[in-house]
């Protein structure tokens, strides 16, 4: 992201660039030099936060340690009366799931309902010593130092218009990625420089970290999209349309009852069905049994009974070795929904719906199932989190988001200091419409596949013209 001027070439034969190239190169850096200095407060905030969610699961497990560690021996309790007891602390609150004690010197971990809305809402959670059956504490997720981090990462903590904002600061990132590749080529910051200070340097640490870290960076933009809200739900959608087989089961004898898609059964990061299952449909159970209700049983079938079934259908995923996370059901023809894998392998992903009256498993959703595109989401999303390669892959995850802030302070320091008194320092328009007209077309049409940012162009192409031009003051201000 430059936002630097090149240093004038000499004159001469051999290094005055042709004249319609000068022109591109000029065009190209004006929409580089905007773009950059308009998103990059939120790079940085992206960068920043995504460094620290890399270590969630690091930083959670020593801060929980005394609520999610416990001390193995013995027997453990009926899961349904760990959840009990659970809900006994909270008799107020709904319960929405539990993940279950995946080794032996684990808690168990239920999820009662919050307080809070919103697309990464999260609730309360008990954990009970599986052993025992006793509450060892509560954590109100909602008010975690990841949780904060996160809503900020994904949308600025000021809910969807937030989302929108970081959407389009990601695309444009994209842009800012091409154009700076470009202008690196054509321009003096690929040439050796002799200076250890001054614009020439930051010119060339700029330069040079866009180059070899550019590729991560790229691939960590898109593979952050598909969470976000209008380029995200429209892949998911395709996604969901092509290239997937149906799931096992997908001609229920029951139709789907609301929520009739398994993304809307939870939106809590810790326990919502993989990317890929989103849009899948959800079964209901069937005929409703007149019978006892308590907090791990809704039907006739023990959460217990329900667990056997999916890991029978799981065998190269057992329970020592795998995350089993419980969603359970919800009203009379709701169904349990457990999600099935490791999180260093998108391949073991398995979701299954489960009949809360016989017990059997009626939908089954995975990796077998995916589409190829579905399944490049799914690995692009365990590298982007950095689960994929354990802490090789944190590392390069943590090098790329270094690399774009150092990207992003390089590009607005250089800005700062060439800046001329009453004007904001952007490169001159170009002289000629042909060469704006031309290079504006190929950003557009990038932005097709990008609306936001397209929307976002186009808009900056209209007031360019039908403002900025027209008023002398801003025409000097801004070239």
């Amino acid at each position: 992201m430059s936002v630097d001027t090149p240093a004038r070439p000499k004159a001469g034969p051999s290094t005055a660039p042709a004249p319609a190239r000068g022109r591109r190169y000029r065009a190209v850096w004006r929409w580089h030099f905007y773009a950059g200095l308009i998103v990059a407060p939120v790079l940085v905030v992206l960068a920043a936060t995504g460094s620290l969610y890399l270590f969630k699961d690091q930083y959670e497990n020593w801060r929980y340690k005394d609520l999610r560690t416990v001390s193995a021996g013995g027997t453990a309790q009926p899961l349904s009366a760990q959840i009990d007891a659970a809900k006994a602390t909270r008799p107020d609150r709904a319960l929405k799931s539990v993940i279950p004690a995946g080794r032996p010197d684990r808690s168990t971990r239920v999820l009662l309902a919050g307080t809070e809305p919103g697309p990464f809402a999260q609730g309360i959670s008990v954990y009970v010593n599986p052993y025992t059956g006793k509450v060892l504490g509560e954590v109100d997720d909602s008010a975690t130092l990841m949780r904060k981090i996160r809503t900020l990462h994904g949308e600025l903590m000021v809910g969807p218009i937030g989302d929108r904002v970081v959407e389009t600061s990601a695309c444009w990132a994209l842009v800012l990625a091409g154009s700076g590749v470009y202008l690196w080529w054509r321009g003096p910051a690929r040439k050796r420089v002799k200076t250890r200070t001054g614009r020439p340097l930051l010119r060339r640490v700029h330069g040079l970290t866009g180059v070899w870290a550019g590729v991560v960076i790229v691939f960590l933009i898109i593979s952050g999209l598909p969470w976000s809200g209008v380029w995200g739900d429209g892949l998911q959608k395709i996604s969901a349309k092509i290239g997937s087989t149906a799931p096992e089961g997908e001609r229920y004898e029951r139709s789907s009852t609301p929520p009739a898609k398994a993304g809307d059964l939870s939106r809590d990061p810790d326990t919502k069905v993989p990317w890929a299952a989103e849009e899948q449909p959800v079964p209901s159970s069937g005929h409703a049994r007149h019978g006892g209700t308590s907090g791990g049983q809704v039907g006739n079938v023990p959460v217990e009974q329900a667990l056997r079934a999916v890991a029978a259908r799981a065998p190269h995923c057992p329970p020592a070795s795998c995350d089993y996370k419980v969603l359970l059901p919800k009203g009379e023809r709701g169904v349990y929904t457990i999600t099935v894998g490791s999180r260093a392998n998108p391949a073991d992903e398995r979701t299954m719906h489960v009949d809360q009256y016989s017990g059997a498993v009626i939908g089954s959703y995975g990796w077998k199932e995916y589409g190829t595109l579905a399944k490049a989401v799914e690995q692009g999303i365990s590298l982007h989190e950095g689960r994929r390669y354990g802490p090789a892959n944190i590392a390069v995850m943590l090098a790329a988001c270094l690399a774009l802030i150092t990207l992003t302070v390089t590009g607005v320091w250089m800005w700062w200091k060439r800046r001329p008194q009453g004007s904001a320092g952007a490169p001159r328009r170009a002289a000629d419409r042909r060469t704006t007209l031309g290079v504006a077309a190929i950003m557009l049409a990038a932005g097709l596949l990008f609306p936001l940012a397209g929307i976002t162009m186009l808009a900056a192409l209209l007031i360019d013209v039908a403002v900025v031009q027209r008023v002398p003051a801003l025409s000097r201000r801004f070239g």
